[in-house]
């Protein structure tokens, strides 16, 4: 049998197969509402038999969450109302669905215009360290601007948002809950050196780095129970810096990744430019093998699957065999695989994998601008 279509159980999730849709911004929910089409495009994809969907980043019930009044949220009466229509639409589908809950953080201002008058919730009051990035540089240089670091008071605000949106999923129905950790975003700026040079218990050295991103996830699974999934995106790359990294050898990330498990997590989601490139050097193991590896918990490897280049890069990608994937799946180096572009380009991807039939084109059209 095919790995990919092997069943998974995650606490009180069932999955038909280890087939997922990955977090992609779509912006097509106007006043943060996800309307009809939102939801059928959701659904087409539970009908088309992927075994999870994780939907685009949502924001968390925070003023400076999202930057752009197009990108969905998790928190008011419509956008909760539409939600339920959402989740009803892709479990009758026989679907599951579960949602990326995300603030955004140093990165506030990068979607489009933002109220001045609102502070952007940074560390440390710094944007971080510029690298290899694709953010315009009219933006960076805006950004560069320091702003006054998060207040104790801050970080309890933001705490008790995501608390609040996750409560508010869970009653909406959705199977569990995704934290956007990585690229950056908020929790990921608080484990980043160059976005956080706290000296207090928030920040100065790696352990107190990671308390905020710990006392998130705690407090999540104090609000919703023991038996929902929780799913923990992160990377080593940084939209400020695709070169940047948060651990330099398995040690390292293991110092990172334990403590999150122990406040929650159940499933590591592996982010990564290539899901397929050794994470350390000496080993061919990937970022999401290391993640299994290091904590025990499920993983879960996301980037660039089944196409040639990754989304930065220049180039149209192209199609690629899905046999070390496949490999690796067998082999147990991760749990789960999440796919993002060619979902887009084939609503029914799981089928065509199942039949063994050409993978489908990436289609930019539909990446950029569109519903599908």
């Amino acid at each position: 049998m095919n790995p990919l279509f092997a069943p998974l159980s995650i606490g009180s999730l069932d999955l038909p197969n280890r087939l997922v849709m990955s977090p992609m911004t779509r912006e097509h929910s106007p006043g943060g509402v996800p309307g009809d089409d939102v939801a059928a495009y959701y659904r087409r994809r539970a009908e088309g038999g992927t075994g999870l969907l994780i939907t685009e980043g949502v924001a968390i019930d925070h003023p400076t969450a999202v930057d752009s009044p197009a990108v969905p949220r998790m928190t008011g009466d419509a956008a909760l109302a539409a939600w339920r229509r959402v989740v009803t639409g892709v479990h009758a589908a026989g679907g599951r669905i579960i949602p990326q809950l995300w603030h955004v953080g140093p990165l506030w201002g990068a979607m489009g215009d933002v109220d001045p008058n609102l502070k952007p919730m940074r560390p440390s009051g710094v944007w971080g360290r510029v690298g290899r990035t694709v953010y315009p540089t009219d933006y960076i240089e805006r950004a560069a601007a320091p702003t006054a670091p998060m207040t104790e008071r801050d970080i309890a605000d933001v705490i008790e948002a995501y608390v609040r949106s996750a409560r508010n999923a869970v009653d909406v129905g959705f199977d569990g809950i995704a934290i956007h950790a990585g690229h950056g975003y908020l929790l990921d700026s608080f484990l980043w050196e160059p976005t956080n040079h706290r000296t207090d218990g928030w920040g100065g050295d790696p352990t107190r780095r990671l308390a905020f991103p710990v006392e998130v996830v705690r407090a999540i699974r104090r609000e919703i129970g023991p038996r929902l999934p929780i799913f923990y995106r992160f990377s080593q790359h940084k939209q400020q810096d695709y070169g940047a990294r948060i651990a330099e050898s398995p040690r390292e990330l293991e110092r990172i990744l334990v403590p999150l498990r122990d406040a929650g997590v159940d499933v590591f989601d592996a982010s990564a430019r290539r899901f397929d490139q050794p994470a350390f050097d000496g080993s061919a193991l990937t970022l999401a093998g290391w993640a299994k590896k290091v904590t025990g918990a499920a993983s879960m490897a996301v980037g660039s699957v089944g196409l040639s280049t990754s989304l930065r890069e220049t180039g149209t990608p192209e199609p690629v065999s899905l046999d070390g994937l496949f490999r690796r799946l067998d082999e147990e180096e991760f749990d789960l695989v999440a796919v993002g572009r060619l979902h887009l380009a084939d609503p029914a991807l799981a089928q065509c994998i199942r039949a063994g039939r050409p993978l489908p084109a990436f289609r930019r059209d539909l990446h950029e601008t569109r519903l599908h």
